[in-house]
């Protein structure tokens, strides 16, 4: 079964190790086969990877595109302690992630890691508060 792939005019996706970008209208395509796949609102740069969360994010999203979850994994597990020692609070966000890249879903990892960013961003706010 194809993934239907719908692309506003100027959104870039990643399909594989290449990138896509759409032209000044709207373009539906099907995508058969298996590849890695990122659409543009969740695709991090490391950039703006400007959070620990965020780089969190980003490590697995090359992971990901690598195809490997081994692929960088000592960068991960280094930003997920200092992520815990900083925030234990979040270790519940951090065991789903490491329970999706462990059962080799790279992709749910990454919307798992999303909720983290979240997370992140709540406590930022409420410490804010303080």
């Amino acid at each position: 079964m194809a993934l239907k792939v719908e692309l506003k005019p100027n959104e870039r996706i990643i399909i594989g190790s290449v990138v896509i970008r759409n032209d000044e209208q709207r373009t539906r395509f099907f995508i058969e086969g298996e590849a890695p796949i990122l659409r543009e609102k969740d695709i991090l740069t490391a950039a703006s990877a400007d959070t620990p969360a965020k780089k969190i994010y980003l490590s697995i999203q090359l992971m990901y595109l690598a195809g490997d979850a081994t692929h960088g994994h000592e960068v991960y597990f280094q930003l997920v302690r200092d992520f815990v020692e900083a925030a234990p609070s979040s270790l519940s966000h951090v065991h789903e992630i490491n329970n999706r890249i462990l059962s080799g879903d790279l992709y749910k990892a990454l919307k798992a890691a999303k909720t983290l960013i979240a997370y992140e961003a709540d406590l930022i706010e409420n410490a804010k508060r303080i």
